[in-house]
This record gives structure tokens, sequence and C-alpha cells, in this order.
């Protein structure tokens, strides 16, 4: 992930330069408002992740240079988004920057190399990585989901997962991870017979059934879903307690049709409003994501108008919360969630409150009472940014300032 710069000036202003994706944090550091090349035009890059050390996965597509990443690593295909690891020794078309998509291969290297990602402001989250269109890092919407759905089985409740992002197998996967309490490694390594063994010492403490299903983003809508529901209903008795969609964003309308003259408020909002209604149709709770807007990312105080996309969301929605990562909280293995909307209860109480994370088996925790002191406060404090005295406060309110302008023309 390193290269030469090339830099061309813009009339726009910005300076398009092709870089290694590791040198995007300095950018950053210093000031720059950062863009990248996607299938979806120049986007902003939000932010940075190092992710440490893995072993090494290379994407090999004739005509591009190879792409190094970790197993965990998305590339968008013909039959949607699928990581490294469910690449490797097959041949696979992935989609490139001239619009088409092109054979491939991905092979696995003995090197453990140093990891990094990016967050890109944009519904499809997706950047050009040497000319192949990758999947950006994020705070954790689908652990968080899958970490609610391994606990609803837990509970003994049928659990529909619908993934219009993520495949059937990696949901599924992790959704092991978390009941077994492994990583994924660990749960690679398992022989068949310690495996089996797990699964029936879950099936002693749960009676709940787990379905997932994965469709391509953009492609299904409140209609699709209707049908599946009725379809698993009368095929295979199954009746979800709870449904989770990941996520809503990438749904379509049954009553706008995509690339019509509708701006991007109306049409989420008619999604959102098509969801619920499926939600009181068949009485049962659907849980879904979205993301923020550039204004919100790193803030350590998100509100309702940071929704990307659309206000029409917040606005049908009964619950919403946020899910909010800072440097300093990561060092604590820890997430900081608000209360942004409740019609069931009184959002301040307990407006925010911290809850631990386990990256490694896609688990969501309780933590001690003693690390929410000063964190959920009562009354004013409530409202009064948890960092703003921090450094990080400090940084977060010095990034509103004016930025200096280049953009870049994807990463070597």
């Amino acid at each position: 992930m390193t290269g030469e710069l090339e830099t061309t000036n813009l009339n726009s202003g910005y300076t398009e330069q092709e870089v290694s994706i590791s040198e995007i944090q300095k950018l950053l550091d210093d000031g720059y408002e950062v863009q990248v090349d996607s299938p979806d035009g120049w986007v902003d890059v939000n932010f940075f992740v190092d992710k440490g050390m893995w072993q090494e996965y290379i994407l090999n597509v004739e005509g591009f240079d190879p792409v190094r990443c970790n197993e965990a690593h998305l590339f968008e295909t013909k039959t949607g988004w699928k990581s490294a690891k469910e690449l490797v020794d097959t041949m696979v078309e992935v989609l490139c920057d001239d619009g088409q998509y092109h054979t491939g291969h991905v092979s696995i290297s003995a090197e453990q190399i140093p990891i990094v990602d990016i967050n890109v402001n944009h519904e499809n989250h997706r950047y050009y990585t040497n000319g192949i269109s990758s999947h950006n890092t994020g705070v954790g919407k689908s652990l968080a989901m899958c970490s609610m759905a391994a606990g609803n089985l837990m509970d003994q409740k049928n659990v529909l997962y619908i993934s219009l992002e993520l495949s059937e197998e990696m949901v599924a996967q992790r959704i092991d991870q978390n009941l077994l309490d492994v990583t994924q490694d660990e749960l690679m390594d398992l022989s068949r017979d310690e495996f089996e063994r797990k699964v029936d010492k879950i099936r002693e403490s749960t009676k709940g059934k787990f379905v997932v299903k994965s469709f391509p983003p953009a492609s299904v809508g409140s209609g699709h879903f209707r049908h599946l529901l009725n379809e698993l209903r009368v095929k295979k008795n199954f009746v979800p307690n709870v449904i989770y969609l990941d996520y809503i964003n990438l749904c379509t309308s049954a009553r706008i049709k995509a690339g019509s003259n509708f701006n991007s408020y109306t049409y989420i909002k008619a999604i959102a409003e098509e969801i619920r209604g499926l939600a009181v149709e068949f009485d049962v709770p659907i849980i879904t994501a979205t993301q923020t807007n550039r204004d919100a990312v790193n803030s350590s105080d998100i509100e309702l108008d940071n929704t990307s996309d659309s206000m029409g969301l917040p606005m049908t929605l009964d619950f919403m919360l946020a899910l909010i990562s800072t440097e300093e909280l990561e060092e604590q293995n820890q997430l900081m969630v608000k209360q942004l909307k409740n019609r069931f209860g009184d959002p301040s109480t307990h407006k925010r409150f911290l809850i631990g994370v386990d990256r490694s088996k896609m688990r969501l925790y309780d933590i001690d009472s003693s690390y929410q002191v000063g964190v959920m406060g009562s009354g004013a404090e409530e409202d009064v940014p948890l960092m703003d005295s921090t450094a990080f406060g400090e940084a977060d309110n010095d990034r509103s300032k004016t930025f200096k302008k280049n953009k870049f023309k994807g990463f070597s």
C-alpha cells in the first residue's frame, strides 16, 4: 500500500494525487480535507483506522496493481460484497474503476502486514483501492446488530437477519463467534467434534431459531421483505420475533422509482415509512442502522440532525440510538451510546452510557458501573458534550475550522 505521488492541479482548487492509503492519517491530522475516487464519484474521507497486524491476503486482477489486505476486507463482486477470505482460490469478477467487472483471484501469503482502512462519507461506503472497488470500515453497526441478534437468540427469540451488505456466510460466522465465545481464527481452527459440542451446548440453553438472508444492495425493499416473511411462515413455519435489517439506506422504495427526480430526503423517508409499515403489518420490531453525516465524524455529541442522507429517517423511527467511538474509547474497548429519540419513554433517562465491545468475538457487553460516573448525568448535564474538556474534545473543535482542500485519485 505504498506508491509515488502524482499531482495534478484542478480548476476546483483541489490537488489530485495518487497516494498510499497509509498516508491518509497524516493528511487528516494536518487539517486537509481529503476526497477519494469511488464508483459514486469523489467522496469525502471521514476518518482513518489502524487495524494492526494481520495475515496478508492478496487480490490479483490483470491490468491492476495487487491489493494487499486482511481476510475481512470486502470487494464488490457481481454477486455482492465478498470478503477476501471467501474469495481464496476462486476466480471472481470484481468492479473496477473503468466501470467494468474484471476477473481476479485471492491468494494467502505467509506474511503479517499492517492493515489500515478508511471510512468514507457515502451511503454505499465504497472507494477504489488500486482501481478496485473496496468497502470502508465503520464504527460497528453490523457488529452491534449481530451482537443484539445473538442476545435475542439466547433469550429464546426467533431472529431474522436481512443483510444488504455482508454475505450470509459472514453474518452467520459473526453470530457463531458471539455464541460460541471464540475469535474468527479460533472458529476456523475448531475440529468438527469440538464445534458440534459447542453447538449442542448452545441448543440446550435456547429454543430460538435464526434465519439469515442476503440480498444485493439497492435491489430490494418492503415488498420483497413481505414476500420473504410470508414464504418463511408457509414453507418453514418460521415467524420472527425480531428482524434486523443491515441496513435501511441500501433498500429501495416501492413507491419511488430509483433514479427519478427525487432528493435523498424524500427517497430515504419513503423507504423508512414503508419499512415501518411492514413492522406494523407483521407486528414485529425491525432494527436497522444508518450512518452519520460528515459533521458528526469523531464527534462526542451526536444529534438527530447528524443523520446522513435524510432527516426523514429519524422522524419516522420510534427509537434511535447513536453509537459513538473516539480514540479514548477505543483504547478502553468501549463505545458510548446516546439516546436520540424514544417514543416509549423519557429519553433523558440514561441518555448516555458506556458499553464494552469485543470486536474479536462480535460482542457488546455491560461494563462496571464505575465507568459510568460522569457519563449518564442528569438534567442539564445531559446536554453538555461529554468530552469537550478533553484533548479529543479540543481537537474535535479544531476540526470545525477551515480546511485546506486536496483531492486524491485512488490509493496505490
